[in-house]
């Protein structure tokens, strides 16, 4: 071997005399400079929403899932009819996804169903539209979701909008305004009156063999007397009295 190529060796040959664990530590000083001459990224600190905007939320309609599950309070808004800010707490939010994510196939589309309808109202301009990222204090852990809505609105100040007839009467107790959406549908239903003539079809047979029964668009029972041998065709009848009953009206009638 020549002269050069031994001195050649000598420079591309590693040294086998190094220090044991001396390349590692050389590693970890060189990665630290790297990270050290990185540019820096700013922190972004996160507010929650009801610190930030607290103030929108008082006197504001907080929504329980069953209502927004309902939907038709969603078509009362979109009339203009109501005012002020959209209320829906992050625990409410929560519940609702929990229904949508179920393996129940019913109970699936209606959560779906509730938070696309959710989605729609936040981007139209009818009310302004608040998620509420906040938990009430409770003295009792964990509190139900009645209960922790119940407290919460009270605390703003607003009122309550339902589909659950023991939400309602908590809320009421409770010193919070609630609004049932069935209670209110049934006030904008449509009374006939007697004397009043209408158009039906007869569907069935009533409890007494010789009534024919028929219903409104509303669900109004109608029930015909001495029409059953003209079930399923339509009639005309003339309104002669009305029941108020425990579960909606019952109105009776005689063939024209």
């Amino acid at each position: 071997m020549s002269k050069k190529e031994i001195q050649q060796q000598k420079v591309t040959t590693p040294p086998t005399n190094l220090p044991k664990g001396f390349v590692g530590a050389v590693a970890d000083e060189v990665a630290k400079l790297v990270l050290e001459r990185l540019p820096r990224l700013p922190q972004r600190k996160i507010k929650p929403v009801s610190k930030k905007k607290a103030h929108e939320a008082e006197q504001g309609t907080f929504l329980d899932t069953s209502a927004i599950i309902d939907g038709r309070i969603f078509d009362v808004i979109e009339t203009g009819l109501m005012h002020g800010g959209l209320v829906i707490p992050e625990f409410i939010l929560g519940e609702l996804k929990h229904i949508a994510d179920s393996q129940d196939m019913v109970k699936r589309e209606r959560g779906q169903r509730g938070l696309k309808r959710l989605e729609e109202i936040k981007k139209r301009k009818f009310m302004k539209f608040l998620l509420l990222n906040e938990e009430p204090d409770m003295k009792k852990k964990p509190a139900e979701v009645d209960d922790k809505l119940i407290a919460i609105t009270k605390k703003y100040r607003g009122r309550v909008i339902t589909c659950d007839y023991n939400l309602e009467k908590k809320a009421t107790i409770g010193g919070v305004t609630a609004i049932n959406v069935h209670e209110l549908a049934n006030r904008l239903k449509v009374l006939a009156v007697p004397g009043e003539a209408l158009h039906i079809t007869l569907q069935h047979i009533g409890k007494d063999p010789t009534q024919g029964v028929g219903y409104l668009e509303d669900g109004t029972m109608i029930v015909v007397e001495n029409s059953s041998a003209v079930v399923g065709q339509e009639v005309d009848v003339v309104v002669n009295r009305v029941i108020q009953t425990a579960s909606g009206r019952i109105l009776f009638a005689k063939r024209i």
